[in-house]
């Protein structure tokens, strides 16, 4: 595809607050599609989006803090995520349960989201 011309029109949006475009963005950094692989751009991005209500930047945050042994700070953002209506992060809530890192009241809250 014309990631040259996608990479464009998202930073414009982006710059414009867009929540979707910035989460494209993180994708685009994150595999160097179009643009050189930058991992700070792609925590920059996806907190962006995460802060403007995105449920997926969420859920790829929870991801990052996970792979970094933040465990609490994934679990957090995987519930904001869930409560946003984001199912993959309510089917890692329910691994996350099973591996005692999520309380039940937690997943409760998500699954009532």
């Amino acid at each position: 595809g014309d990631y040259r011309s996608a990479f464009e029109y998202y930073t414009r949006a982006a710059e414009l607050g867009d929540a979707d475009a910035q989460c494209n963005l993180a994708r685009l950094y994150s595999s160097a599609e179009g643009v050189e692989k930058d991992r700070v751009k792609v925590i920059n991005y996806l907190e962006e989006a995460a802060i403007g209500g995105h449920p997926i930047a969420r859920f790829r945050l929870g991801w990052i803090e996970w792979d970094n042994g933040n465990n609490e700070r994934a679990v957090k953002h995987c519930v904001i995520a869930a409560n946003l209506g984001d199912d993959d992060s309510i089917k890692e809530l329910m691994k996350y349960f099973q591996e005692g890192f999520v309380s039940k009241e937690d997943l409760a809250a998500a699954l009532r989201a």
